[in-house]
């Protein structure tokens, strides 16, 4: 009887060759990343957490944008985190930035960072890969520090599009193992209310993106 792979053992497996090359290709179609860094406004001395960092790339951008952070990155895959290791300190941040390996649904971040809770929480185009993605929200909200925000990016329901394109965005993703969520903005609104928390989204590129985000009262 074959053993289905864990989360990690797949998302290690897709990346074990594409983190050479990653930043340079998603940056024409992770679209929405940069925006999401400038809307942290990381308060002074303030710390962030990405969840599902990849290679680090949106971690040194904001760590860069606000030389006074505090940055943590967690990420299911140890091949990813290889390459964020090196990419922090190649950057020169690698002071500034912990990193550990944690899947997005469960992890504790006082068990990883000693740190319950973040000013700033973000999730840029993971949560189109995690199948239980709510568990994921729902982990995330509770990272977020009383008056900090969870931003998240990733995929819309490209509804501006031409049919055709549509198949052939979510056939050309699906290689990826990637699933835009119906109704994503929806269904982060209702998340949030439920959770005490005021959540904001915005559609963009005619539906390509979504950006959310969700501030603890």
């Amino acid at each position: 009887m074959t053993t289905a792979p864990t989360a990690a053992e797949k998302m290690d497996g897709i990346y074990r060759r594409q983190r050479f090359f990653y930043d340079i290709t998603r940056r024409y179609y992770l679209l929405g990343r940069d925006q999401l860094i400038a809307s942290l406004d990381v308060p002074p001395q303030g710390t962030v957490l990405e969840i599902g960092c990849g290679t680090a790339r949106n971690l040194v951008q904001a760590a860069r944008r606000y030389p006074d952070m505090r940055g943590y990155g967690v990420d299911v895959s140890a091949e990813m985190l290889d390459t964020a290791r090196n990419s922090v300190w190649q950057a020169g941040v690698g002071e500034r930035i912990i990193l550990a390996e944690g899947d997005a649904t469960k992890f504790k971040p006082l068990d990883c960072f000693g740190i319950a809770t973040f000013d700033r929480v973000f999730i840029s185009y993971s949560l189109s890969m995690i199948p239980s993605w709510r568990d994921a929200v729902n982990n995330a909200m509770e990272c977020v520090s009383p008056g900090g925000v969870l931003h998240i990016a990733d995929f819309g329901n490209f509804a501006g599009y031409p049919g055709w394109v549509r198949w052939l965005q979510h056939t050309w993703l699906a290689h990826f193992s990637v699933t835009p969520i119906p109704g994503l903005p929806e269904k982060l609104e209702g998340m949030a209310k439920g959770r005490g928390l005021e959540a904001t989204t915005t559609r963009l590129y005619g539906g390509y993106a979504i950006l959310a985000s969700l501030r603890r009262l």
